[in-house]
């Protein structure tokens, strides 16, 4: 029998894929609210404007495949990280995936999209499980709420307050990076971090939702390199092993002038 999490998780993929390898946008009707909220910054708002969106992009992109490699649940929200490749032979989007339910069905959602690069600097690709244990399914449930508290001081240490010693305390020896920007190691993460506080003193992080379960731990955070910018959404996911972050995988948007909804993408 499925538990509540597992029925949530199971609604969230469905959804994705029925629109977006299916092309059957008749599970808007019965899984989605009619006042449901869109931050995505190309579609509306409501569920019509989800089924016109999907409609159109399944018609443009008939060959999309989406792969979801981790889904997280915690409380009434839910995160999938997935590839997605819409034309066949491409390297594809590393997309993360939040949906918010409300009386059993799916109400708001929220997104991060990036191009996967043909290259990284650490050599990972932006999915792979590469701390051990090396498996995609959550471990260690019963040290959730330890883990959301652990990752949320440190994204407040090092991010938010610009401290690099965070590092030091909360990163484990052993290290794995998806950022595609960022070298391997504790040392790659210090070292590419220290150039970014460098060259954006005035760099603003501000967190607005975190979601964890098990021992993966999840930031939707707002970016904003130099004040008066209109900066960037990051998801970060963050891997936690024996109370240290052991592996970071995330995705960046450039938060656009104008969307088709009203309610930006945080």
């Amino acid at each position: 029998m499925l538990t509540v999490r597992d029925s949530k998780a199971k609604l969230a993929q469905q959804l994705l894929q029925d629109l977006f390898e299916r092309g059957d946008t008749a599970i808007v009707d019965r899984i989605v609210r009619p006042d449901y909220i869109q931050h995505n910054t190309l579609a509306p708002d409501g569920a019509d404007g989800l089924k016109h969106f999907t409609a159109a992009m399944r018609e443009q992109f008939p060959q999309a495949d989406l792969a979801p490699r981790r889904i997280i649940t915690d409380g009434d929200l839910v995160l999938l990280h997935s590839r997605v490749v819409f034309v066949p032979g491409t390297p594809g989007l590393a997309v993360f995936d939040i949906f918010r339910f409300q009386d059993g069905k799916i109400a708001e959602h929220w997104d991060v999209i990036q191009e996967v690069p043909a290259t990284t600097a650490s050599g990972n690709d932006m999915f792979a499980t590469l701390s051990e244990p090396r498996t995609e399914a959550l471990g260690q449930r019963w040290f959730t709420a330890y883990n959301k508290k652990l990752v949320t001081a440190f994204v407040d240490r090092l991010l938010v307050r610009k401290d690099l010693t965070a590092i030091d305390t909360y990163v484990g020896a052993e290290y794995h990076e998806h950022n595609p920007n960022t070298p391997d190691g504790a040392a790659g993460l210090k070292a590419e971090l220290g150039f970014y506080f460098d060259k954006f003193p005035q760099l603003s992080v501000t967190p607005k939702r975190v979601i964890a379960e098990g021992d993966l731990v999840a930031v939707h955070s707002h970016y904003i390199d130099t004040p008066g910018e209109r900066g960037r959404a990051v998801l970060d996911l963050f891997r936690v092993s024996d109370t240290k972050i052991v592996e970071h995988w995330n995705s960046e948007q450039d938060v656009p002038e104008t969307a088709p909804n009203n309610n930006t993408m945080f």
